[in-house]
């Protein structure tokens, strides 16, 4: 009876040893699949890194590397401006592959940028506000992070008020032939929808703007965004003849204006002060 466990013990620590074994060995091999991965990859063979990088994680399926090497192939497969179906199946596999990456590491930075990237990139535009929005509303993001998320939003929503106020039919310069000095003025746009598409961009821009600031109180971008949309604002009011309304905006604008230079030249100081520092630094080795 002992003999028999004895020899039980002994075939189970055989087991444990060659499985121990293949485990080490698939890692080592796995290792050597990513760096043909890199080797493939730096040389434009974007397929083939792919190919290297799924078989390393075939190997090793804990290898954190192969994941993130896998999204970087799929994604460097993708043709920036080809709208053919085709490269924008391959932008939505690389999303994919970067989603999985995140679900490991919520605060993978990377694959959140290259997400937001790609769906800007095949015009998914519906998909990246609210890709970017999430980030925005979630109380698991910092709130420097959350900041900088309710900025790109409020540059979109600038930019959408912008090209219509700024259009030639509803902008109009007019110069007195006595100084030469010219006037803008803002009118209507014919179409209803769209001055009513400007103001809906302009309130929920200034909404995402003080959100950013109550985030990051001394974010330039953000306070930046916001003077822009004061702007807009007055422009809006002056399109409906409303002076009282204008002259408020223009109040707000110009407080918004001074904060944000004094943030630019906070930012200007500092990097003069650090390329001081980086002079009188004396240099290393």
């Amino acid at each position: 009876m002992k003999r028999a466990q004895t020899g039980i013990v002994l075939l189970l620590a055989v087991l444990v040893a060659t499985s121990s074994g293949c485990g080490i060995v698939n890692r080592i091999r796995a290792k050597n699949q990513l760096n043909e991965a890199a080797r493939a990859y730096r040389e434009g063979r974007f397929v083939e890194a792919e190919q290297y990088s799924r078989r390393a994680q075939e190997l090793d399926p804990n290898n954190k590397t192969a994941p993130m090497f896998i999204a970087r192939t799929i994604h460097a497969q993708y043709r920036p401006g080809v709208q053919s179906p085709d490269n924008i199946a391959k932008a939505q596999e690389a999303i994919d592959a970067y989603q999985k990456l995140l679900d490991r590491n919520p605060k993978d930075e990377e694959a959140y940028k290259a997400i937001a990237y790609l769906y800007g990139a095949i015009k998914q535009d519906d998909k990246l506000r609210a890709w970017i929005s999430a980030r925005a509303a979630s109380d698991q993001t910092e709130p420097t992070k959350r900041a900088e998320a309710y900025v790109v939003l409020a540059s979109k929503d600038w930019d959408c008020s912008f090209k219509i106020t700024e259009l030639p039919t509803n902008k109009v310069t007019t110069v007195d032939p006595a100084n030469n000095k010219a006037t803008v003025s803002y009118k209507k746009p014919k179409e209803q929808k769209d001055f009513d598409q400007a103001q809906m961009c302009v309130k929920q821009g200034l909404s995402e703007a003080e959100n950013a600031i109550k985030f990051d109180p001394n974010n330039e971008s953000a306070w930046s965004y916001k003077t822009n949309l004061l702007l807009e604002a007055s422009k809006l009011a002056e399109m409906e003849g409303q002076a009282d309304q204008k002259a408020q905006f223009q109040k707000e604008y110009e407080v918004a204006l001074k904060r944000t230079t004094e943030l630019s030249a906070a930012a200007e100081k500092r990097k003069e002060e650090e390329a001081a520092r980086q002079q009188a630094s004396p240099p290393k080795g």
